[in-house]
């Protein structure tokens, strides 16, 4: 074995990249001061927000997406499900593509991504090449899922890893706090789709060239041996144990796969179905089972978000403090698992208010933050247990990993919520026709729609007719039929009986003799037919002829059933489009409304069963349950450090890794 570590030589072989060769070679030959080194991990953290913004902008406009491109719900899903399946296969090439440099990935992807955002997606006109250029951004994002965290694993420590990845995870959760934030204040004002992204474009292209012309990363040696952990532990292990450091850069793959690497990038993955169903389906779920806008929707995603970042960078500082990771992770996991528990009680209850999902969402998304930046921490640590140098291999592994995680979630849920597709596919226009036409359906539901069928086919069908009158006025069949018939034989005789007020008719039926009655009934037919009093005479004694005895039956149900046919008449006002869209959908959008809530609830308890099974997979991962052990063994490697500078330093042979140490 090699007694000299190559990685002694860096600045020979990469020689510090200007402002003009940083655009291609970003390598740097010596680890950055403190200044510089928390410039390169900001620009980390806000090109991924960046990014994120990017990928997360169709899940807030999805209602409109869902109306300009006519997508079933389905194939809305298809779109994030296709989406996380290609991210999975770029982020495991990534991790072979590690040489083309980590930053390079980084800088130019977002860049694509910007100019794709801002000048492709907005310019699709078919579900298709909309579906086409999601896949491109959601390449891009599988392949910055892996580079980015490696930066700011080289860029960190050990002993601080957790407070920058608390920082890094903060590109995920910001995106999506940035993309609700805007949506939540733009969609009213700009409910077009396209909108949305091309301010998303331009916001994002401004921070991709910032990227470009700042973004450096270490050079291969330095990260995959000085930059392990504090005081150049990767250095200091590898001479200490008599490893040949340039083995450790091969067979990566095969050294990640073991158990404490794949189980692990499993059940953070798993335990990220919640966080992913949110981000997707947020608006989705809170319109269709509590009828709330997408605009409230998202601002109700601004809690869960800002709840998340605050505790994200909260937890990294102060694990880092304590050197600990597990207890965090187990803690968190707790935390999101009660808040998720208290989450889908409320699914069934649909007069739950606004904020008090905030207060449930904000405590779940507590649990998650804390639980997830201690995990990222430690699982970069577990892989430098492993190797090192294959920090972007095990995060490739992660990734692929995470991606096909998402990608099976998102088909889950398409046959566990089948409701959310008749609902999503038919409920907006069917909210439509019935607020158009409120009173006319509430018609039809009293009627029936075979019996409104018959009366389609036959106006004149009677038997047809009563049912519809008797089911609106609530009166007999018999004073229905007795009423529809008269009505049926003496129309223009009842016509003229209703042109004369009650009192007076009241008083000429009881006493036809009455001339005071009679005169004014007369001047009453003519006034209404507009004929002279001869022609009005002519009509009421025509009139007479109608039993007494039926009519009394009319007059009292009269009035209740010109008012019923006056609804079936207002009925035939709805187009016959919509009549046969309501016609053919309405009872299957009621009994998905009904199944809805049930089938939310089961999905939920799906993501809470796999944040349970995270936990067990905390216990094979690397790092010290009690902060007293981690402390103890911080002191005894920097010890071993300080005895590692000395021996070194009274080795003529190795000035240069001396000076590296220093």
């Amino acid at each position: 074995m090699s007694s000299t570590p190559t990685a002694a030589r860096p600045a020979a072989e990469f020689p510090p990249p200007t402002l003009v060769t940083g655009l291609w070679q970003r390598k740097l030959p010596h680890y950055p001061e403190t200044p510089a080194r928390s410039w390169y991990l900001f620009l980390v953290v806000v090109v991924s927000i960046a990014l994120y913004y990017q990928l997360f902008v169709s899940g807030a406009v999805g209602n409109q997406l869902i109306a300009y491109f006519h997508l079933t719900f389905r194939w809305f899903v298809m779109i994030f499900i296709i989406g996380a399946a290609f991210g999975a296969v770029a982020s495991v090439i990534t991790g072979a593509l590690d040489r083309w440099g980590r930053a390079n990935i980084v800088a130019y992807g977002t860049v694509i991504t910007s100019l794709l955002t801002l000048f492709a997606q907005p310019q699709c006109t078919s579900k298709e090449a909309f579906l086409a250029v999601y896949c491109a951004i959601s390449i891009v994002e599988g392949a910055v899922l892996v580079a980015t965290p490696a930066l700011v694993r080289d860029f960190s420590p050990q002993l601080d890893r957790a407070s920058a990845m608390g920082f890094w995870t903060l590109g995920p959760v910001l995106g999506a706090l940035v993309t609700t934030e805007i949506s939540t204040h733009t969609l009213d004002a700009h409910p077009d789709w396209q909108y949305h992204y091309r301010l998303s474009g331009v916001i994002c292209t401004v921070i991709s060239i910032v990227g470009l012309i700042g973004l450096r990363e270490l050079s291969p040696k330095l990260r995959d041996q000085i930059m392990v952990s504090l005081r150049d532990k990767a250095l200091v292990e590898a001479r200490a144990r008599g490893l040949d450091v340039d083995a450790l850069e091969r067979n990566q793959w095969r050294q990640m796969m073991h158990l404490d690497i794949l189980g692990s990038a499993l059940a953070i993955s798993i335990f990220l179905a919640f966080f992913y169903t949110i981000v997707s389906f947020l608006p989705v779920y809170m319109a269709t089972n509590f009828g709330f806008t997408a605009a409230q929707a998202n601002a109700l995603g601004n809690w869960y978000w800002i709840a998340s970042a605050i505790s994200l960078v909260l937890t990294g500082i102060v694990s880092d403090a304590l050197k600990v990771r597990k207890p965090f992770m187990v803690f968190g996991a707790v935390i999101s698992i009660i808040g998720g528990y208290v989450f889908l009680s409320y699914t069934d209850h649909p007069g739950t208010d606004y904020y008090t999902f905030a207060v449930v969402m904000s405590f779940t998304a507590v649990g998650s933050g804390i639980a997830y930046s201690t995990w990222m921490a430690s699982f970069t640590e577990t892989v430098e247990k492993r190797n090192p140098a294959a920090t972007a291999v095990g995060l490739a592994v992660w990734g692929g990993t995470l991606r096909t995680v998402v990608t099976f979630v998102l088909l889950g849920l398409l046959f566990v919520v089948t409701a959310a597709g008749t609902l999503v596919n038919y409920g907006p226009r069917l909210q439509t026709i019935n607020a158009k036409y409120h009173n006319e359906i509430q018609t039809i539901q009293t009627v029936g729609a075979d019996t409104l069928t018959a009366l389609g086919k036959n106006p004149n069908d009677e038997a047809a007719q009563v049912d519809a009158l008797v089911k609106l006025t609530g009166e007999s069949a018999a004073n229905v039929k007795t009423t529809v018939e008269l009505n049926a034989k003496y129309p223009d005789e009842l016509a003229t009986l209703q042109s004369i007020d009650q009192s007076t008719l009241v008083k000429l039926l009881t006493n036809p003799n009455d001339q005071a009655a009679a005169a004014s009934a007369v001047g009453q037919v003519a006034q209404k037919f507009k004929i002279p009093p001869d022609q009005a005479v002519a009509r009421i004694t025509a009139a007479e002829k109608v039993p007494v005895d039926q009519l009394a039956i009319a007059s009292q149900t009269g009035p209740a059933l010109t008012t019923a046919s006056a609804k079936l008449k207002a009925v035939s006002a709805i187009p016959t489009d919509d009549l046969a869209y309501l016609s053919a959908h309405g009872q299957e959008v009621q009994q998905a409304q009904a199944d809805s809530p049930k089938q939310w609830k089961r999905w939920w308890w799906i993501c809470l069963i796999a944040q349970i099974v995270f936990i067990p997979f905390v216990f094979i991962m690397a790092g010290h349950w009690s902060p007293k052990k981690a402390a103890q063994e911080a002191a005894e490697h920097d010890a071993a450090v300080q005895r590692e500078l000395a021996a070194m330093a009274g080795e003529p042979d190795h000035p240069d890794e001396v000076q590296l140490l220093k």
